[in-house]
């Protein structure tokens, strides 16, 4: 079983940590006196030795405190490299503050700085290789968590499609109990095994790692109840709650004097900290981008002008930050057209309203280059949802559910939903998806990884007409 398990486990991942912290502390002296500097300078190796004892059970405390002993189903790559990196920047900064106190100057702070990369990359690999070794346990029957679900509704399916789904997570669901759905009613393959109240006899016999309140929303009334019969069997509980299209998969959660207030939409960017540091980026962003790309400006200008009469940029009305209207920027790619027909009209594949040259901005995104000035002026983000124009907004918000949440963050030139392939002719709601996961998921580590991909999957794209 995991509980019996995940003591030796956690154990030995210590021992490997340690063995890694060593190793990388080593290579980092001989990469700095052995490749780097032929002489070792003023403090013999055996003070560089003897100072690795104290940094080893530091640092092993801090992957502590950074949560990198939480188990591997409940931490993704990503947050998993994000708290090595903060541990690493941590442990380095005691050690110099250190140094800095007992007045040891000739200690190499090269070297710690090819230790702390050296350290990351290792810890990082090691991690994987935990992680790749666990995914192919656990594909085979080994390692596996078992878990009961209390309680039929569509969280508890959703829960079950997940965990079929991924095989690697190492869940395996004994079964449900509920109260309405007959015994023997199967939901790929998981079938329900009696009524609630047989939770007394089913705990003492099956060994359990977890239990899943799964009740739907007509059944909270008997939340309490369940909940302390789950607890007297001293098994792990956890709460999959039945409303999660309403509330979102991070809620913010507030303590007004012991009383929990769960705000229905948590947004990262409406932290001032947050918001100007994504505003630094974007107009740092835009100046280096409208440098980099004035060359492509110039010529897609002068083709426009020689290609087809009319303006050179098209501006149009866009719904933005709280549904604030703003005139967006473009390189016109159409024939000059009625206002009226514009606001309304979608463009279609083989659009004869646009022209020769546009054809070729439009695959390649170039028509949107002139938006990095929408964005020095703060109307836009270089990431964000894709603004629309103010007669869809209205179609829109009373077609598809939680369609103006998109509002309460500044549009962008990009987003998730557009690296993900889903801009030009593509569902509007898979749309709206992927723009609510980026707006309650923010970080600038999000935003980095969407630019990245952008150069890859956003600029030429087959559904842009």
């Amino acid at each position: 079983m995991i509980k019996e398990n995940q003591k030796h486990f956690n154990r030995l991942h210590v021992v490997l940590d340690a063995f890694v912290i060593v190793a990388a502390y080593f290579i980092a002296w001989v990469i700095k006196f052995l490749f780097m500097d032929q002489e070792v300078g003023g403090l013999p190796f055996r003070t560089y030795a003897v100072a690795i004892l104290p940094i080893v059970p530091v640092y092993l405390l801090l992957y502590y405190i950074f949560n990198l002993y939480t188990p591997k189903r409940v931490q993704g790559r990503r947050l998993e490299m994000w708290n090595i990196v903060k541990a690493n920047t941590v442990g380095i900064a005691l050690i110099l503050g250190v140094l800095y106190l007992i007045k040891m100057m000739h200690f190499s702070r090269e070297l710690l700085a090819i230790f702390y990369c050296v350290n990351i990359l290792m810890e990082t690999g090691l991690r994987n290789l935990i992680r790749y070794f666990l995914m192919s346990m656990r594909k085979k029957g080994y390692n596996l968590k078992h878990i009961l679900l209390v309680g039929y509704s569509h969280a508890a399916e959703e829960y079950i499609d997940r965990i079929i789904a991924n095989p690697q997570w190492g869940y395996k669901i004994r079964g449900i109990l509920d109260d309405h759905i007959e015994a023997g009613t199967e939901y790929k393959g998981v079938k329900v095994l009696g009524r609630i109240a047989n939770l007394t006899v089913i705990l003492p016999q099956s060994r359990l790692d977890e239990i899943a309140i799964t009740l739907g929303l007509n059944e909270y009334s008997r939340l309490e109840e369940i909940v302390a019969l789950c607890e007297k069997s001293g098994v792990h509980t956890k709460f999959i709650p039945d409303y999660n299209r309403v509330i979102p998969t991070k809620p913010y959660t507030e303590d007004i004097l012991g009383l929990p207030v769960i705000n229905i939409r948590h947004v990262p960017l409406t932290n001032t900290y947050y918001a100007f540091l994504k505003r630094v980026m974007d107009i740092v962003g835009a100046l280096v981008a409208i440098v980099i790309f004035s060359p492509v400006m110039l010529f897609s200008a002068i083709m426009i002008k020689l290609t087809s009469p009319g303006p050179l940029i098209f501006k149009q009305e866009r719904v933005g930050l709280h549904n604030q209207p703003f005139m967006m920027y473009k390189f016109r790619s159409m024939e000059v057209q009625a206002p009226e027909k514009e606001k309304t009209r979608w463009t279609v594949k083989n659009d004869p309203r646009v022209t020769g040259f546009g054809k070729f901005m439009r695959k390649t995104s170039i028509d949107e280059l002139p938006q990095f000035f929408n964005v020095l002026k703060g109307e836009m983000s270089l990431v964000g949802p894709r603004p629309e124009r103010p007669f869809f907004v209205e179609k829109f918000k009373e077609e598809i559910p939680r369609y103006m949440i998109k509002h309460q963050v500044r549009p962008g030139i990009t987003g998730w939903a557009q690296v993900n392939g889903y801009r030009g002719n593509t569902s509007i709601r898979k749309r709206i998806e992927y723009d609510l996961y980026y707006i309650e998921n923010w970080t600038l580590g999000l935003d980095v990884k969407i630019l990245f991909l952008t150069f890859f999957k956003g600029f030429v794209n087959k559904n842009a007409y």
